[in-house]
């Protein structure tokens, strides 16, 4: 949430990414969950929290990720038009973005980016309100996944149409600061798995949520916060980087490193000492690693 006092601070020349820079620089593909518009237009909704972040942001995101998902409840805070100048701006900075378009059918297209000889596909999508902020068939917005079958149906078209070697689904979704994802979370994740998504990664419970294997595939149902200036507990504050890592066979091994936000700044910083969730194909169980050495081919 590049808006605010990280925002802020941000225009004034900090940098919010420093303590994590050589993480991300180890990343072929960085991505991460942009929680405002982008825009120096559009007004206010009404509703309890809005963000808009200045086009300033662009560069410095653009220096760490490659891109983002603009599937959740504030990408439209500022309206449509807003909503569009985000597009443009991200578009203009070179930060490809999923979840969101200038219609339905865009909205719900999956972003391919291709390393190392394997195809990524990249979707996301939003279910917590205000569901004005879908994309209609002519209209910009996010994509909505409370109609189960049209995500699976999604990701069906994309393993057939595109052939990627990865299916992500970024979803928003769950209840604010439940430490355990609900049933309908749950459900709808496995259905995903099902339908051939490789990883399910979740945010907006602005906490920490558990982690399964489900079918073979790896379910992370909330990363918690990382860059955030609204809270002032530690579960607000704690969130995980997760690396993923792949070979031809699927996912390979993955971790998480434990941020922690300072509340002067809402800018996170690595607690490489503490304990946080790791596994890998072998044996499929979720073990507690200390992370901070790079993964392994």
């Amino acid at each position: 949430m590049v808006a605010g006092l990280p925002g802020d601070l941000i225009i004034k020349g900090r940098d919010p990414f420093t303590a994590f820079a050589d993480f991300f620089k180890s990343g072929d593909i960085n991505m991460g969950n942009l929680e405002t518009s982008v825009a120096s237009g559009g007004k206010p909704l009404n509703k309890p929290y809005v963000f808009r972040a200045a086009p300033a942001v662009v560069p410095v995101l653009k220096r760490y990720f490659h891109a983002m998902s603009l599937a959740n409840n504030h990408s439209g805070d500022y309206g449509q038009g807003a909503l569009k100048e985000t597009f443009h701006n991200l578009k203009k900075g070179g930060l490809s973005y999923f979840g969101a378009g200038y219609n339905l059918n865009e909205a719900h297209t999956p972003l391919i980016i291709e390393r190392k000889g394997f195809r990524i596909a990249l979707l996301g999508y939003n279910e917590f309100f205000p569901r004005q902020f879908e994309a209609g068939a002519n209209m910009p917005g996010v994509a909505w996944s409370s109609e189960d079958e049209q995500v699976v149906a999604d990701i069906k078209r994309t393993i057939k149409q595109d052939n990627p070697d990865i299916v992500i689904t970024y979803m928003h979704w769950g209840w604010e600061d439940e430490p355990l994802p609900c049933e309908r979370q749950k459900m709808m994740a496995r259905k995903m798995i099902d339908a051939g998504a490789t990883v399910v990664i979740g945010s907006h419970p602005h906490v920490l949520q558990t982690v399964e294997y489900y079918n073979g595939g790896l379910i992370v149902y909330s990363l918690g916060n990382f860059v955030f200036d609204e809270y002032d507990d530690d579960a607000g504050r704690t969130g995980w980087l997760l690396r993923l890592n792949f070979d031809r066979k699927g996912l390979l091994n993955w971790d998480t490193i434990v941020s922690y936000i300072d509340p002067k700044t809402g800018f996170p910083y690595p607690k490489l000492d503490m304990k946080s969730p790791c596994g890998n194909r072998q044996s499929y169980e979720i073990a507690s690693c200390t992370a901070g050495k790079p993964l392994k081919e």
